[in-house]
């Protein structure tokens, strides 16, 4: 490298960079001084303009004056010629003087509400001059201001496009003077720093990504899983309810034809039959006190909560002869032991059956209710 270069290049950036830190204060100084002497020149012009405008105002004010004493005085003496004839005719006489004397007082106290009504109508005029004043300074000052910035804006662009250009041309000359034979050896490893990261970036976001599909395809699994639950198990109830009426219609209609003999019996008047249900027999029977017995054993009345065989279904309350769709009367709502509860043994198609805090007995061939007890269970 020729240091002669070098060093004739170096002189003549610092001769320009001090150059250019000389001349920035003094356009620094400028500047607020034009704009100062232009604000200070558009302020002297809109004080006289409003001297003026005062000036025009106070002078018709004084001519309406002047015109509204010649009035009253041209007033006062027909005003008065009027009195001295009115006495001369009359004679001078003192209930005439009293008249006139009331007249002119009245006369005055007119005049002086028109002069109190002209002055509050110059105040008015006075404090709306005010204010159109004050609004034109505002709206003066604004114009002022925003002009001022425009002008610094394109000030400031301008020193910004002279620096860069500055700038360029220094670059420019440092770029030809400057030694070609440096080489960065740091320049690879920091390459290879940057693509290492640049992987490893790309590696964690796509784990994120594939956690994220992951727990999308959990929640999905579950949720077929739940569906499909739902359904084998409504299926399996299904099956067991059309297994069970099966087998009780079998086992009834056998124990029907054992039993037809004994089922029956005449009474004197009519046959009657020993196997149909009488819901008001067994209430009078005190082995089947269900409700002391719930008073002395509450926890065993205390059964966890229902679980109605459709989503949408509420609490109705039943009455006996309604017929039930099977889904209310499965298996897993049967009370396999009745006299826990001490409630009686039930026989043939009938089935004690929990309805929520109810206790049912149904038939379970039809669906009808037979028997109901209300609040059994807490």
């Amino acid at each position: 490298m020729n240091p002669t270069k070098l060093m004739k290049g170096s002189a003549l950036s610092a001769l320009a960079a001090a150059m250019a830190l000389t001349a920035l204060p003094d356009e620094a100084e400028a500047q607020p001084r034009e704009m100062q002497e232009r604000i200070r020149a558009a302020q002297g012009d809109r004080s006289e303009t409003r001297q003026q405008r005062r000036a025009q105002r106070q002078e018709a004010r004084q001519r309406a004056r002047q015109n509204a004493a010649r009035e009253f005085r041209r007033t006062q003496n027909g005003r008065r010629a009027g009195g001295r004839d009115r006495t001369e005719t009359t004679g001078n006489n003192r209930v005439d003087f009293n008249e006139a004397r009331a007249q002119r007082r009245a006369e005055r106290r007119a005049q002086r509400q028109d002069n109190r009504g002209d002055r509050r109508a110059d105040r008015r005029d006075f404090r709306r001059d005010q204010r159109a004043d004050r609004r034109d300074n505002r709206r003066d000052q604004r114009a002022d201001r925003r002009d001022f910035r425009r002008d610094q804006r394109g000030e400031r662009r301008a020193d910004r496009r002279a620096d860069r250009r500055e700038f360029r041309e220094r670059n420019r000359t440092y770029r030809g003077d400057r030694n070609r034979t440096y080489v960065d050896r740091n320049r690879a490893e920091r390459r290879a720093e940057r693509r290492r990261e640049a992987r490893r970036d790309a590696y964690r976001a796509g784990r994120r990504d594939e956690r994220r599909r992951d727990a999308r395809e959990d929640r999905r699994i579950r949720r077929d899983a739940y569906r499909d639950g739902r359904r084998a198990e409504r299926r399996r109830d299904r099956w067991e309810d059309r297994r069970i009426r099966r087998d009780a219609y079998r086992d009834g209609y056998r124990e029907a034809r054992r039993d037809q003999r004994r089922a029956r019996y005449h009474d004197g008047r009519r046959w009657r039959h020993y196997d149909r249900w009488d819901h008001r027999r067994w209430r009078n029977n005190r082995r089947y006190n269900w409700y002391n017995h719930r008073y002395y054993n509450r926890d065993i009345f205390r059964l966890g909560r229902y679980y109605a065989p459709y989503r949408d279904y509420r609490y109705r309350r039943l009455s006996i002869g309604v017929r039930l769709g099977n889904l209310f009367f499965g298996s897993r709502y049967w009370i396999n032991d009745p006299w826990r509860y001490r409630l009686p043994e039930v026989y043939g198609p009938y089935r004690w059956v929990r309805y929520y805090d109810d206790v049912l007995l149904v038939d379970i061939y039809s669906g009808e209710v037979v028997d109901v007890i209300y609040d059994f269970f807490w």
